[in-house]
């Protein structure tokens, strides 16, 4: 939401400063409106785009690290949970009470009408923290009983220390990395781009339309840019199928 609402406010930014610096021209003094003031507000300009493209690509190129990051760790973590139960299963019928909270949290991360529709899949919360905190409670209860048991009992002492490390590293990368300050300076170096666009620029309903077009665009873009940067969240995210597989493998 908040992505969508910041491409809103990009968009109007930008229309109104093109449209704007393009309908206030004819208002400014003569002086005001000499070509070599014009070459001067656009030499500026073009400083700032190629600033933009520049920023503009590092954005991308951090957004596309976090997520292809949160995928791989999803996976990762799908893996450890399903290692975790075939080390419960392999344990015996013993660990059959340390399986059951494990299949709750799984399948609670992969229904969504189990949670919060504004709750990405492993975000902390009471209930998912109470279940780990079960599963690890059942593990330290059980007492092997020879010496295979005792290494499947380390193996998924193990795997559940990982699953845990995991849950936080996707928890704590689930808000995006790129910096709010960066965006405001982007989006700022855009409205003098835009601006500067429509000084002197033909008062048509042809260059109107496409200042109001190319605003637009641009916005998508950068939404696009920031919805990736927040893989939980928004029509770009990492795949829920790696868990799916994983919930299936445990009630399998």
């Amino acid at each position: 939401m908040r992505e969508a609402q910041v491409a809103i406010l990009i968009f109007v930014c930008l229309v109104a400063a093109s449209l704007g610096s393009m309908l206030m021209h004819e208002r400014l003094s003569s002086r005001h409106r000499q070509d070599d003031t014009t070459g001067v507000v656009r030499l500026v300009a073009n400083i700032f785009v190629v600033m933009t493209s520049l920023v503009m690509g590092l954005m991308l190129n951090s957004a596309r690290n976090t997520f292809e990051q949160i995928d791989h760790n999803v996976h990762d973590y799908a893996t450890q949970l399903i290692l975790l139960d075939r080390a419960l299963r392999d344990y015996g019928p013993e660990a059959e009470d340390a399986r059951q909270p494990l299949i709750a949290y799984v399948q609670r991360m992969v229904d969504n009408e189990a949670r919060p529709s504004n709750e990405p899949a492993t975000v902390a919360n009471k209930l998912s923290e109470r279940l780990i905190g079960e599963i690890g409670s059942r593990l330290r209860n059980l007492k092997p009983a020879n010496a295979e048991q005792t290494v499947l009992w380390q193996d998924a002492r193990q795997n559940l220390q990982k699953v845990i490390e995991l849950r936080w590293t996707l928890i704590e990368h689930s808000e995006g990395t790129i910096p709010r300050l960066l965006i405001v300076m982007l989006v700022a170096w855009l409205v003098l781009v835009f601006a500067s666009f429509g000084f002197r620029a033909p008062r048509n309903a042809v260059v109107a339309t496409t200042f109001v077009a190319s605003s637009a665009l641009l916005a998508a873009s950068l939404y696009l840019v920031l919805d990736m940067d927040v893989p939980f969240d928004g029509p770009i995210q990492v795949s829920p199928a790696p868990l799916e597989r994983a919930l299936a493998e445990l009630k399998g």
